[in-house]
């Protein structure tokens, strides 16, 4: 059997685009790599830029209630946490899990010489980057290629749970694998024309080695399939998640955990948390959304006990400006809280202050710590690795674990 120029390209597209496995997806047959710890890492990107100041909210500052006249959470809208800080009162599952030792709140997090920009200011976080470096490999990605420098091919170390693979996730020589519903990624890649392509006795018209290299992929594509689909098959969570596209997330990572599969690190993202206008609405809802599903997980991996092994980070591209616009939202700020969810934390609670509503950079609240610190103590204290090997600017870590 012989293929056509247009069939050929056909099938290079779907290899590339259509399984979301572009060249640099790697067989999950591999040796496992040099990974230094059995915690699982799960990181959830807020995407959109989350407004922090009505999450973790100053309740008891003036200067909060007289720039928010119209958006500024009530007193019996918010969960006081302390005498003069609150939660947004969508976040009830949050409040519970800060109550129980099992959630720590990182206030005011961001950079030197913040962008405002959604793509830039994502792939600095990203990339764990300054400002002012252009880096095209993530965090995650360097991560992988430090855990198995020498291996020709790579296990599962890593998943993003959606249909492209963010910048934090690509590595120089080992990337993650981006699937959102590992059945139709098993269907996909299992299509009777594909295997046929995939199989080396099959015959193509085009000897300039682009065939060997994309038959290749394709029984890659295959065996990763197949892998991802028996551990999610296997995998029953019992807990009932909300029918959104976070809960839906959660319940396949949950899966996967409770199949035993190697994966080490889960991405999700959640989100447009871009509130210009009316922001009040739409951030209750996508935090409840995130509450709903993160307290279902919860729930699941302690049943399984799997609490303490796993972690759960947030984190979004900047806050808010302090002072709300005319259209009843927020514009591009700058610093934002981070949460870190688990049953191993060493620091649980509020750790640090929110920032000083007084002392403002242009109207915006100024950093308090730098993101790549809370990333230095992901890397070394949970995921057992020097992160002065995958950080680009080095920092201290927070000792949270």
């Amino acid at each position: 059997m012989t293929l056509s120029r247009k069939k050929f390209l056909q099938i290079s597209s779907l290899a590339s685009a259509s399984f979301m496995v572009p060249g640099f997806l790697k067989s999950f047959a591999a040796t496992t790599p040099a990974s230094g710890s059995s915690k699982k890492l799960i990181i959830l990107q807020l995407s959109g830029g989350n407004d922090g100041l009505n999450t973790v909210i100053p309740f008891r500052n003036d200067i909060y209630r007289s720039a928010r006249p119209g958006i500024g959470l009530k007193n019996e809208d918010i969960l006081g946490l302390t005498d003069e800080i609150g939660l947004n009162h969508s976040l009830k599952g949050f409040k519970n899990l800060l109550d129980q030792s099992s959630l720590s709140i990182i206030n005011g997090v961001g950079y030197d010489r913040p962008n405002r920009s959604h793509f830039r200011s994502m792939d600095i976080w990203q990339s764990a980057s300054s400002s002012e470096d252009i880096v095209t490999t993530g965090w995650i990605g360097r991560y992988l290629d430090q855990s198995c420098p020498d291996c020709n091919t790579h296990n599962s170390l890593a998943i993003e749970v959606d249909d492209s693979l963010s910048l934090s996730m690509k590595g120089l020589r080992h990337s993650a694998l981006a699937i959102r519903d590992p059945q139709q990624f098993y269907n996909a890649a299992k299509a009777p024309f594909l295997t046929a392509i995939a199989d080396p006795s099959h015959n193509l018209e085009h000897g300039n080695g682009l065939p060997d290299f994309l038959r290749k992929t394709l029984r890659e594509t295959i065996s990763s399939a197949e892998y991802v689909n028996e551990h999610f098959n296997s995998g029953k969570p019992k807990q009932t998640y909300p029918d959104t596209a976070i809960g839906k997330r959660m319940k396949t990572i949950a899966s996967l955990l409770l199949s035993n599969a190697d994966t080490q690190v889960y991405y999700a993202s959640h989100g447009s948390f871009d509130t210009h206008v009316g922001q009040r609405g739409r951030q209750d809802k996508l935090l409840a959304e995130l509450d709903d599903a993160i307290s279902a997980f919860v729930l699941e991996m302690k049943a399984a006990g799997l609490f303490n092994d796993v972690l759960i980070m947030t984190f979004s591209e900047f806050g808010r400006r302090v002072s709300e616009n005319g259209s009843g939202g927020t514009d591009h700020g700058t610093a934002a809280p981070m949460f870190f969810i688990s049953g191993s934390l060493k620091k649980p609670g509020i750790y640090n202050p929110i920032p000083d509503l007084s002392d403002l950079d242009d109207g915006d609240l100024k950093h308090s710590i730098d993101f790549r610190q809370t990333y230095s103590s992901v890397l070394s204290d949970w995921l057992k690795t020097d992160p002065d090997r995958i950080l680009k600017s080095p920092s201290p870590g927070l000792a949270l674990f």
